[in-house]
């Protein structure tokens, strides 16, 4: 059962070793951030999934302690997801299984942002920006289908083509697009979000639009309120932080 839900965006830049010169641009949005973890951990869940956007080679289930880097990005920076394998004091499932993949970058973001985090086991599904929104749906309604009390934490970004100086350059229809998932994540309207139109989305550059139809599956028929944190498109990209309770 899905008893609360937090969306975060995955830019690298929401670490600050990574944004160095400038990090002081997103500390709003990293705070929004950290309240937004700080109401799923006050939510007792019995387990936390993160979800985030990956590439073909990095999609599927990733366990508790498995590692993600911020060296790519040239950030001598590790994370591990949740509770590492020496935490615990056990081999651990991603120990057993000897080794393993890396987190793709939206996850060690969520990883990054649950340091510290110590409310439950906490693992990782990652997910490709094309999959289909009845495949997202069905993902997110196993998710909640499974023994305890859930929470989830929904990695991904707005359209990337805000400002003429945006990733994707301007798009007309990206400040419309952003807002109406604006709307849904502050109703928590899990009918719009899985109503998001996935070619418009790729157009758009959107990284959430699979993680969002997840979080719609999941939360299908929990009867959460919404509340938006946060909502900023710095760099001509669209970041929100919201919570569902």
């Amino acid at each position: 059962m899905l008893v609360a839900a937090a969306v975060c965006p995955c830019p690298p830049l929401l670490v600050p070793e990574v944004a160095a010169g400038a990090a002081p641009e997103l500390d709003d949005l990293r705070a929004a951030c950290a309240d937004a973890v700080g109401v799923l951990a006050a939510s007792r869940p019995d387990r936390l999934v993160v979800v985030g956007p990956a590439e073909r080679s990095g999609r599927g289930a990733y366990a508790e302690g498995t590692p993600g880097s911020f060296r790519p990005f040239g950030v001598a920076l590790d994370v591990r997801l949740g509770r590492s394998a020496a935490d615990d004091g056990t081999k651990g499932a991603a120990a057993e299984a000897g080794p393993v993949r890396a987190l793709p970058p939206s996850l060690a973001v969520g990883a990054w942002l649950l340091r510290g985090w110590s409310a439950s086991p906490v693992t990782a599904l990652a997910v490709g920006e094309p999959l289909e929104q009845e495949r997202c749906a069905a993902a997110g309604r196993q998710l909640a289908a499974a023994e305890g009390r859930l929470a989830l934490l929904v990695m991904g970004d707005g359209s990337a083509c805000r400002t003429l100086k945006a990733p994707g350059y301007l798009d007309a229809r990206a400040e419309p697009f952003d807002a109406a998932v604006a709307a849904a994540l502050a109703a928590a309207d899990t009918a719009a979000l899985a109503a998001l139109d996935a070619e418009l989305a790729e157009a758009l550059k959107v990284s959430g639009r699979a993680p969002w139809q997840v979080l719609a599956g999941a939360a299908q028929d929990a009867a959460l309120s919404g509340e938006l944190l946060h909502e900023t498109a710095p760099y001509g990209v669209g970041y929100y932080v919201a919570t569902w309770t």
